[in-house]
């Protein structure tokens, strides 16, 4: 049953639009309203090591059970999509999974490619797949990991109240997007450079377009003040 603070299946967001979000509005609106999309060296690395790691199957070990390609779902924050790793520890306060005796603490693990440290958008990103799992085995969950596969190294992550926050801002921020007739203005910087998108994003066309329409304007507003005091 979906009470009034559900979300039908048919509006979840995907959790991986978050952190297109969360690393520029523009990005997120031409991928999730637009459908535009385009390949460089880095998507196409990280499709690669998604295609390698989200292949769904289980690997046991006396106490933890490894899960790849774990679907998931929230109702309740309006989200749907596929962990890329799922580590279940045995712990006596934790749910049980099927086809393994005892009871299991989920730790989600989401691999990126690249040697970059742990940033707000793969955080923001992990937090979601985290809050999934709470509402799929009805437990809190504290921690998790971003894995970087350049040089095999995990940074944990403290799934805090704080990240929560920003999680719930973002999904909020995503659906307000959507009621959006026009496209977010760019955010030029840095980051622009990174972006497969930025062919069809022009960000430095479009910046220019409203800097013009904008001082267009003052300038109207001037010249019917002056007309009003003559």
């Amino acid at each position: 049953m979906i009470t009034d603070s559900m979300f039908a299946d048919d509006d979840l967001l995907p959790i991986s639009g978050l952190q297109h979000l969360s690393f520029c509005e523009r990005q997120w609106s031409l991928i999730h309203m637009e459908q535009e999309w385009s390949d460089n060296v880095s998507t196409m690395e990280g499709r690669h090591l998604h295609e390698n790691v989200d292949e769904p199957g289980s690997v046991s070990r006396p106490d933890v059970v490894m899960i790849r390609g774990l679907r998931l779902r929230s109702l309740e924050l309006g989200l749907y999509g596929i962990a890329d790793l799922v580590e279940f520890y045995r712990c006596d306060g934790g749910a049980e999974i099927a086809g393994h005796l005892g009871r299991w603490r989920p730790y989600p693990v989401e691999y990126k490619r690249g040697s970059k440290r742990c940033g707000l958008p793969d955080e923001i990103q992990l937090c979601a797949q985290a809050l999934c799992l709470e509402e799929m085995f009805g437990l809190h969950i504290t921690f998790g990991a971003v894995y970087h596969a350049k040089p095999r190294r995990r940074t944990e992550v403290e799934i805090s109240d704080s990240l929560r926050r920003k999680l719930k801002e973002q999904c909020s921020r995503a659906r307000q997007l959507l009621d959006f007739i026009d496209r977010p203005v760019p955010n030029i910087g840095k980051h622009c450079g990174n972006c497969s998108l930025v062919t069809e994003c022009m960000p430095e066309v479009i910046v220019k377009d409203r800097s013009a329409a904008y001082v267009s304007g003052i300038i109207a507003n001037i010249s019917v003040s002056q007309e009003s005091l003559t």
